[in-house]
């Protein structure tokens, strides 16, 4: 490594460097996916929208869908036509819709699902507190009561 300071002498996140070399390939392919994915998914009724995911747009206008079950593959089937009008709203040249039934469950990635922390209640607050004390003295007659 120089002390240039030029950009070509720091290093790269192994993210960056996959991604500047040709062997990044098929990484980018699936984030293209993965963001088209998250762009038709909305366009599918609700209920579906959770056993079914983008698996490949493959050459002549197809898209291969992967579902958990085949009574969601039958459904994507019979909604083919809205979810190919949607691919096409978003620029691909969709023509044929292809549904898989995979025996792997679908399972969103965490990042997809955000998870809120609710607050712990006084009630539950105080029950902790009282078993932690508890266990702090264990001479104590009423576990709640401090001293």
């Amino acid at each position: 490594m120089t002390g240039s300071g030029s950009r070509d002498s720091l290093p790269q996140a192994a993210l960056e460097a996959l991604l500047a070399d040709p062997a990044g390939d098929p990484l980018r392919r699936a984030l293209w996916l993965d963001a088209l994915d998250l762009r038709l998914r909305p366009c599918l009724p609700p209920e579906l929208a959770a056993h079914v995911r983008l698996a490949n747009v493959a050459p002549g206008g197809k898209l291969v869908f992967l579902a958990d079950a085949p009574v969601w593959t039958a459904k994507l089937r019979l909604a083919a036509a809205e979810v190919l009008d949607a691919a096409r709203s978003v620029g691909l040249d969709a023509t044929v819709l292809t549904v898989k039934t995979t025996a792997v469950p679908l399972i969103d990635k965490p990042s997809r699902v955000e998870r809120t922390v609710k607050p712990m209640s006084t009630a539950s607050r105080d029950a902790l507190r009282a078993a932690l004390d508890s266990l702090q003295d264990p001479d104590s007659a009423e576990p709640g009561e401090r001293s």
